[in-house]
């Protein structure tokens, strides 16, 4: 405390000094006037005056130095506060000091934002996580009853897809650091993608057809692949009959450098409430199929259009309950 009052005292008389010094230069002139007239009494009269001068001089610095320290102080105060010290600032005395202060302001609400958003994604992330648990839970479960009829493989798979799905999870916010840029053969990672669910398609009982098609576009084939692997989960997870298909779709009906092309990938499923399909890419949001069949962590879809918002492709979905769903993937085509 008494190192912080000599700090204070040293500040206060180093911002002063001019002013010292401009009070004492004006003292000296007074003093030299009246010794220049050489009359006694004038200069008796003027150091009189100058006393009086001096003593009020004083007793401002002195009272001066009060408010200043008062001021430091809160200061001080406010500084050592963890969080929220806008809300301890003095009172602004000058425009300056409120440019200071407002500076202040911005900077301690723009850490309370950082701090609410970190807060939230972090409890997403626990959100995600203990659902992500729930539901690994199912499949070894059944895992546990199926090894004992020798017919693992589909359990195994979907365990597999939980935790990359987690992976991808945790990955998104270093997204932009782990991309690699190619020219890719859409139609091959598509095709991948299929093979790699083939053994969830053989076991559904589902009518699929893949129409070939050719696409070429500049993109990542790990997180494009993820993506398609997503939609393909989806549309099994909620198709219980019928079929699904995929498809390319030039919709500008010619071939042009840097046109767009299409990937549709349609199910016969129970579809999305039309109510729900503005909210399907929120984090989070699992929509009424979620609540009802209590399949949906909320995050897949999520996921997906972060994926291609940084991909620069676009995502689009529509469906009707009972019809089914038709999720529509855009790519820019390079020519070839």
């Amino acid at each position: 405390m008494k190192n912080r009052e000599k700090l204070i005292l040293k500040a206060y008389l180093k911002e002063h000094i001019k002013t010292v010094i401009i009070f004492a230069a004006i003292v000296m002139i007074f003093w030299g006037i009246a010794g220049l007239y050489g009359y006694e009494r004038e200069y008796r009269n003027m150091s009189y005056a100058v006393i009086l001068t001096i003593f009020f001089g004083v007793l401002c610095g002195i009272f001066g130095y009060i408010g200043y320290r008062k001021r430091c102080m809160a200061l001080l105060n406010a500084a050592e506060k963890k969080g929220e010290r806008d809300y301890y600032l003095p009172e602004k005395r000058s425009y300056i000091e409120g440019v200071y202060q407002e500076m202040v302001c911005v900077s301690e609400r723009e850490k309370r934002k950082i701090a609410s958003e970190y807060d939230e994604k972090k409890q997403d992330m626990s959100d995600y996580y203990t659902m992500w648990t729930h539901q690994i839970k199912t499949p070894i479960a059944a895992l546990r009853l199926l090894l004992q009829e020798k017919q693992p493989l589909e359990e195994l798979f979907k365990i597999e897809q939980y935790a990359e799905m987690a992976l991808h999870y945790a990955r998104l916010d270093s997204l932009s650091a782990d991309l690699l840029f190619k020219t890719q053969d859409i139609y091959e990672i598509v095709k991948q993608a299929v093979k790699k669910y083939s053994i969830l398609f053989i076991g559904s009982g589902l009518s699929f057809t893949m129409e070939e098609f050719s696409c070429h576009a500049v993109s990542d084939e790990k997180w494009l692949s993820f993506v398609v692997e997503q939609i393909l989960s989806n549309a099994l997870k909620y198709t219980s009959h019928g079929r699904i298909r995929i498809y390319g779709l030039d919709r500008q009906g010619r071939e042009t450098n840097k046109e767009a092309y299409f990937v549709v990938i349609e199910d016969s499923g129970i579809g999305i409430r039309q109510e729900d399909l503005p909210r399907i890419f929120e984090r989070g949001f699992t929509g009424y199929n979620g609540r009802l069949y209590k399949k949906s962590t909320g995050i897949g879809l999520y996921l997906c259009k972060q994926v291609f918002d940084r991909l620069s492709h676009t995502i689009d979905i529509e469906s009707s309950v009972g019809e089914g769903t038709k999720v529509t993937l855009g790519f820019v085509q390079e020519p070839m």
